[in-house]
């Protein structure tokens, strides 16, 4: 698609394409390392995860979905062996979700692919102007949310 329009591409459609960019590339190598299996809505889940068992409950308000999305992406997971369910200690009728080995595995393979293609963008752009890009998305970010990083969630 032609560039339309005068004036600068707008800041939000920059960064649509750069992340979409980030996450094609991202699942084009994990492919190449035999991460076939692995859906986009996946890496959602799996940041959710990363610190432990979260009830279904705090995933689903985490995610900023439905509970019914939700325990779709999870019943994924759980078939892919990236996740398992488990009962909650303190409700009967709750359950929790956990990552399997097989999940840190591909959160590890996700940070490293990620590391990577910061690395490309490091040579394009120059590690200082990396570093700044960062450092100020960072700081605007957390300007808008109290000072904190807020999860993130899918577009919906």
């Amino acid at each position: 698609m032609a560039d339309a329009g005068s004036g600068p591409v707008p800041l939000a459609r920059l960064l649509a394409m750069s992340f979409q960019q980030l996450i094609d590339d991202l699942h084009v190598r994990l492919a190449v390392r035999g991460w076939t299996d692995v859906r986009p809505a996946f890496g959602f889940a799996l940041l959710a995860l990363r610190g432990g068992s979260v009830s279904m409950r705090d995933l689903t308000a985490g995610l900023g979905t439905t509970k019914q999305a939700v325990s779709q992406l999870v019943d994924s997971l759980v078939a892919a062996g990236y996740a398992d369910r488990c009962a909650d200690p303190g409700d009967a009728r709750a359950k929790r979700v956990e990552l399997t080995g097989r999940g840190r595995d591909l959160l590890a393979a996700v940070e490293q692919i990620y590391a990577e293609l910061e690395a490309g963008w490091s040579s394009v752009l120059g590690e200082g102007h990396l570093d700044a890009l960062r450092g100020d998305l960072e700081t605007v970010v957390r300007a808008a949310n109290g000072g904190v990083l807020p999860s993130i969630r899918p577009i919906g």
